[in-house]
């Protein structure tokens, strides 16, 4: 039997099947169609703007590493002006952040980009080490998310950068998603799905360039380009609450691969009702009604979407019950992957008080509480840690 030849360039063997829309690639084409599709959720989306300096959030990580790697030959070839920098965030956590760490010394010489490292003893006078043995592993993620949120703010003030990109792909938002659906915490849904957050009273935006990427072909572009990345899991990750969502979410993908796509659609349009309503996925498709950002109908041209306006036009009274929802092809002749965008609702007027941001009255850090979310933990710490040595 024949080899596969690549469904682009019909030259080349196929070696890669896309998780995504099972299209069979090349080498080089999968790693240009990857490119592509990270290039339109930039562009689309409007993350940045031409001498813009961005942080990236560099753990040693896959995503992380794929993110630099990314950016960088993009702000080459589109020329995007951007300036560059690796900040990453040492937890404490021996065996694990310590190596990892080494490897994102040895990005920042790859990439040629400066490295800006913050610890949280530095920050809290806390280690993660120290605090999984004072409170044990149950919740300790609580207290890592929290506090490498502000860790990654602080560090970009310390280097007078007020953009930071994160590796976050398809899955980490979906897992998000399921994860705020299973404990009813629909409010966070706006913030967990936007492709951007923060505003112009942020100190510091954040945004996700892979949010429409999913993680097997993160891992296929990391091995592809052969990129220098750490591949353990955190030693204390396997209590978190994340890993049953995690698992759940692959057993979906096994069944439907469109279901990580489908999960993170699913919630921007819930983050659309809630009170504080955000901006949820990529501004694509506002002006071309291409759509945008890789999807779960998009796995090939005649997918659901396709098929359910066939249906409707095929029905004599479907023009009464036809919302505006209109495709060309959602495949490119590039391979890369569009998404079809639903209508924009109009603002409706939301029901319940919203939250003012302020100022911790403790450490200053931007809060809608008295006391920000880092401060109360590190208070509860600070007295189980006085109680021990009592």
């Amino acid at each position: 039997m024949p080899p596969t030849p690549c469904m682009l360039c019909q030259k080349n063997r196929a070696i890669v099947k896309r998780p995504k829309n099972h299209h069979k690639l090349c080498r080089e084409c999968f790693l240009s169609t990857f490119e592509n599709e990270v290039h339109h959720t930039i562009i689309s989306s409007q993350l940045f703007y031409p001498g813009e300096r961005v942080a990236i959030g560099a753990s040693g990580g896959k995503d992380s590493t794929v993110l630099a790697s990314v950016l960088k030959t993009l702000n080459e070839r589109h020329g995007y002006g951007l300036d560059l920098v690796l900040l990453s965030i040492d937890e404490g956590i021996k065996g694990y952040r310590d190596d990892s760490l080494e490897t994102v010394k040895r990005n920042a010489t790859q990439y040629e980009m400066p490295l800006q490292i913050v610890g949280y003893d530095q920050l809290y006078g806390w280690t993660m080490d120290q605090v999984v043995e004072t409170i044990g592993k149950k919740g300790n993620c609580t207290y890592c998310g929290v506090f490498r949120r502000q860790a990654l703010d602080r560090g970009a003030k310390m280097l007078d950068i007020k953009h930071v990109v994160t590796g976050h792909n398809a899955d980490d938002v979906a897992e998000t998603v399921l994860m705020n659906l299973l404990r009813g915490d629909l409010p966070r849904l706006s913030r967990s799905t936007s492709i951007v957050t923060g505003n112009s009273s942020s100190e510091v935006k954040r945004s996700k360039p892979l949010k429409y990427a999913y993680e097997k072909e993160i891992v296929l572009y990391a091995h592809h380009k052969k990129l220098d990345y750490f591949s353990t899991e955190c030693i204390y990750s396997p209590e978190a609450f994340r890993g049953t969502a995690r698992s759940l979410i692959k057993s979906l993908e096994k069944v439907r691969p469109s279901a990580i796509l489908d999960i993170v659609r699913s919630g921007e349009d819930m983050a659309r009702l809630t009170p504080d309503k955000g901006q949820g996925g990529c501004d694509c498709g506002d002006g071309d009604g291409m759509g945008g950002c890789g999807s779960a109908a998009a796995d090939t041209p005649g997918g659901e979407m396709a098929q359910m306006e066939a249906r409707l036009k095929g029905q004599v009274e479907s023009d009464s019950l036809e919302t505006e929802v209109k495709t060309t092809s959602l495949t490119e002749v590039d391979g890369s992957v569009r998404l079809p965008i639903r209508g924009r609702r109009p603002k409706e007027v939301a029901s319940g008080p919203l939250q003012t941001l302020g100022r911790c009255k403790k450490c200053g850090y931007m809060s809608s509480q008295d006391m920000c979310q880092a401060c109360t933990l590190l208070e509860n710490l600070n007295k189980n840690r006085a109680d021990i040595t009592i």
